[in-house]
């Protein structure tokens, strides 16, 4: 088969053990990220399956119904970037592993390491220190403050076990059936929500993106947060009420923010505001992108195509495409 894969910024998919699956077919690997719709349909003339990594490119059907030879698209995990509806419309499978019961460890060791770059200043301190500057401030022991977990799902729950191996307080917001496993795992729910954000000294997002958590979390609740306080997002930019984190980090609650997803990405360049913010730590989406993650993720992500070549998909997300045999190609 004929094989794009798009947006591999480090060209690390062929170093990966896992590539080896895709011996005998034909791979194109593109570093640059292009989400101009004419580009794309140029550079992926006569493509029969895809590789999308996360959520880097979007694939609609303006795209989709210029791509005649395209069979497959591979991916793992959620998938709002792609029109399925259009995928099944055109006889185009989606095979994404949605991998069950597997959190991505690589997510949550960067909250982590998040949160005490935040709470210990150590991006502002490695910079000072570096311009000739002994020291610029004091930072903030994690041991007996209290952690808020948003979304209590795969990722959120390892977070919450790294906060308690810290020796922190940890709080749970999420939907009831979340909270039923948070509290069977041994944490409480906060009182209300509104409790939520004022007492919890770190809060952390841990939701998907859907419609019903899209702005979830409102200017309102960053102004209850303490001043002192920090606010972790790893997960997407756009659960945040548009504009609401800048303003609220200007106005001084909460008083520190750590983020690894933007509304547009990739982010070039200084003109994102987050970045003019000296109360910020900011990092690339690089939540997933570990040499281990990375094997673990693309070892699905080509099964899913040796799956199809051999006649038999797998993980299916639209599986209509198969039921009617006048949509296949």
């Amino acid at each position: 088969m004929k094989i794009s894969i798009l947006d591999d910024y480090h060209d690390t998919l062929r170093t990966l053990p896992c590539f080896k699956k895709l011996g005998g077919h034909d791979v194109s690997i593109w570093t640059d990220h292009v989400q101009d719709v004419d580009a794309l349909a140029d550079r992926l003339h006569g493509a029969e399956a895809l590789v999308l990594i996360r959520e880097r490119t979007k694939i609609q059907a303006p795209l989709l119904e210029r791509l005649s030879n395209l069979r497959l698209i591979s991916q793992r995990s959620v998938y709002p970037h792609i029109d399925v509806e259009a995928c099944t419309r055109l006889g185009i499978i989606v095979s994404s592993n949605m991998h069950p019961g597997t959190p991505s460890y690589a997510a949550a060791e960067l909250t982590w390491g998040l949160v005490l770059a935040a709470m210990r200043q150590i991006p502002q301190q490695m910079a000072a220190m570096k311009s000739g500057t002994w020291q610029i401030g004091v930072g903030h022991t994690l041991r007996g403050k209290t952690i808020g977990i948003y979304g209590y799902g795969r990722i959120g729950a390892v977070v919450a076990e790294y906060g308690k191996t810290f020796g922190m307080n940890v709080r749970v917001w999420s939907r009831e059936d979340s909270l039923a496993r948070a509290r069977a795992d041994g944490y409480l729910p906060a009182e209300s929500r509104a409790a939520f954000f004022e007492e919890c000294d770190v809060v952390s997002l841990h939701l998907r993106l859907v419609e019903a958590t899209r702005g979830i979390v409102t200017a309102t609740d960053l102004a209850r947060m303490k001043p002192t306080a920090l606010l972790v997002n790893t997960s997407r930019a756009p659960l945040i009420e548009p504009g609401a984190l800048v303003s609220a980090l200007r106005a001084g609650r909460p008083g520190m923010a750590a983020v690894d997803v933007y509304e547009s990405e990739p982010v070039v360049g200084d003109g994102h505001p987050l970045l003019a913010l000296d109360n910020v730590v900011c990092t690339p989406h690089i939540g997933y992108v570990t040499q281990q993650e990375y094997e673990l993720q693309f070892s699905d992500i080509f099964d899913q195509i040796v799956a199809y070549a051999a006649g038999t998909p797998m993980n299916v997300v639209n599986p209509d495409v198969l039921k009617n045999s006048s949509l296949r190609r």
